[in-house]
């Protein structure tokens, strides 16, 4: 009957590192992305908006 002994401080620092390292993975899904995949994105946005206010229609002003 005899029990593993463990140090509480070692796993203590073992699950914070797991959670630590959660976090960066999920920090790298989420905000990992390159600068060139971000001026692409922001470019297709651009053009996106730009061709649905071309489509747009004015109505004339009754002043």
């Amino acid at each position: 009957m005899a029990a593993d002994i463990i140090n509480l401080r070692q796993a203590r620092k073992a699950k914070a590192r797991v959670e630590k390292d959660k976090t960066a993975e999920q920090n790298r899904v989420t905000f990992g992305r390159t600068k060139a995949e971000k001026q692409l994105t922001k470019a297709l946005n651009d053009k996106a908006e730009r061709a649905l206010d071309l489509g747009k229609l004015e109505r004339p002003s009754e002043d």
